[in-house]
């Protein structure tokens, strides 16, 4: 029992860190241009992300 709340305490320890600092871990990790390029290839690849995107951009029908 104690094992599993110090376990519980401790990703919730990293998990309100990395909350906390998100902005400045994304700075670090997008520095570096391969990071960079797989992160935005791999959101580019989940459905409906790209083509949302791409009517953002360079306009299309709207949903009004």
């Amino acid at each position: 029992m104690s094992r599993m709340l110090t376990s519980i305490f401790m990703i919730g320890s990293i998990g309100y860190f990395v909350f906390r600092y998100r902005y400045r871990l994304m700075n670090l990790l997008f520095s570096s241009s391969w990071l960079r390029r797989i992160a935005v290839s791999s959101v580019m690849n989940m459905p409906g992300v790209k083509q949302k995107l791409m009517q953002t951009v360079f306009g299309g029908p709207s949903a009004r």
